[in-house]
């Protein structure tokens, strides 16, 4: 058994349902668990405040269930070859675990250490954790990636599922005091500053106790039904637990299944690693339109409109209120994420990547595959997109998920005194809806046809 062996924490940040700790721990009589730090500051194109604090609060978790287990957790910073290489040397470990990343810098991280490995003759174990299945284990007949949805989930949904890992009970010893560790970080180590949002708690206890509750409280089984419904908790609000890895997949997995195998909700689980897929087949998908055909389609937004957007200024209610919740909370409901997309690309007509890099920026689960296919599904770019001529009237989505206004009052409250059927169309032209509330800087039926007419002249020139 090799004596020492160390354990890159990434995206996994807890003790229960770990695959590379577990192996790990297993095979080793001591495992250095150890987190790397990023060394960028002030800002960052994928991130912001409200996801390092999170992250900030997960880790001092970790560090606590670590020293629970008699171990401790060695922080480092910079880059996670040059830090690992360094940790091995300081602590003569025989084997880096790691559990892979599917977006193209994580994987292109993992070849180089991969890289270091060989060159210090030592072993190199990455392991599958944050899906059920990894994305070229979900194949078609041909073994050719899927690029709809439906059939994925077909195949997905078919597929046997691994239990659920037990507990990581042992570490064996502490490292050594004479292996430095940074502190824990707080936001200052990037030069940010505290978040205006109210971030919910962050570890591995917390999300454990809201994944209970989602499924103890009956929303599992209401998933469905009132999904779609923004007020009240209709949905699990796990979403920034599996992000960071506070919950293990198979865990959650195994407990819905227990209650409804095939239900709305494993189903999202399987939307979930669809866009997992798209990322690992066509990592181009950051920077281009999935769909070639839509490449190179103007987006003739200005900055001032999307600055209205981004702050929930529109003088659209379901639009606002879905911006605030974004800026107050770190967190949208789903409805509202596409709502909100569909009304900056579609009705404003501003670049899709400007929205998405905004949302990766504000929200606390911030996932980039995820964030990216709803982004260009939205835009009807993407992977199983709408149809570009399928474009969401806010006014009726409105009127048809928050019929009594009580999500619109919550998030905009200069509107909390106006009778609920007036949030749901246009105001009469020049009479704002309340005192302090702006008139709508577009009228969607203008929008809806220059949006229709920029894609069918683009689609024409392209053919």
């Amino acid at each position: 058994m090799p004596k020492t062996v160390l354990h890159w924490f990434r995206r996994d940040l807890r003790l229960t349902d770990n695959t590379a700790l577990h192996h790990a721990a297993k095979a080793a009589e001591q495992v250095v668990p150890v987190y790397v730090l990023s060394d960028w500051k002030a800002s960052h194109g994928w991130t912001g405040p409200n996801r390092q604090k999170f992250l900030c609060g997960n880790l001092e978790s970790l560090a606590k269930n670590l020293e629970t287990l008699g171990s401790r957790l060695i922080v480092r910073c910079g880059k996670a070859d040059v830090e690992l290489e360094r940790l091995v040397r300081e602590t003569q470990a025989s084997a880096i675990y790691f559990n892979r990343d599917y977006d193209p810098f994580g994987r292109r991280m993992e070849k180089t250490i991969a890289a270091v490995c060989s060159r210090l003759g030592i072993e190199c174990h990455g392991f599958d954790d944050s899906v059920m299945h990894a994305p070229e284990t979900v194949l078609t007949g041909s073994a050719m990636p899927y690029r709809v949805y439906t059939p994925y989930s077909k195949n997905w949904l078919g597929l046997e599922k691994a239990a659920a890992l037990p507990r990581v009970t042992s570490l064996g010893p502490k490292a050594a005091e004479s292996i430095t560790s940074l502190p824990l970080p707080t936001l200052a180590h990037w030069n940010l500053t505290e978040p205006t949002a109210q971030i919910l708690p962050s570890g591995e206890r917390a999300a454990r106790d809201r994944m209970k509750h989602f499924i103890d409280r009956g929303i599992l089984q209401g998933y469905s039904a009132n999904r779609n419904t923004p007020s009240g908790q209709t949905t699990s609000l796990l979403s920034q637990d599996l992000r960071y890895g506070l919950i293990g997949i198979r865990d959650l997995y195994a407990r819905c299944a227990a209650i409804e195998k095939g239900s709305t909700y494993i189903k999202e689980l399987a939307w979930r690693e669809f866009y997992f897929a798209i990322l690992w087949f066509y990592p181009e998908v950051f920077d281009h339109e999935f769909a070639p055909d839509w490449r190179g389609l103007p987006w003739p937004g200005t900055d001032a409109d999307f600055q209205r957007w981004a702050t929930g200024t529109t003088g659209f209610p379901i639009v606002d209120a879905g911006m605030r919740q974004l800026l107050q909370t770190g967190l949208m409901h789903n409805r509202l994420r596409m709502i909100t997309a569909m009304f900056l690309t579609k009705d404003l007509h501003c670049d899709w990547r400007m929205g998405e890099a905004f949302f990766m920026q504000q929200l606390v689960d911030g996932e980039n595959a995820s964030n990216n296919g709803g982004w260009q599904w939205s835009a009807g770019t993407g992977a199983d997109a709408a149809p570009y001529f399928r474009i969401q009237n806010p006014w009726l989505q409105s009127a048809r998920f928050d019929p009594a206004g009580t999500f619109i009052k919550k998030w905009v409250p200069e509107l909390k005194d106006v009778p609920a059927p007036l949030l749901h169309e246009p105001p009469k032209p020049g009479l704002p809806l309340a005192k302090g509330y702006l008139l709508p800087m577009v009228d969607h039926h203008t929008e809806r046809d220059r949006c229709l007419a920029i894609f069918a002249k683009h689609k024409a020139q392209r053919s």
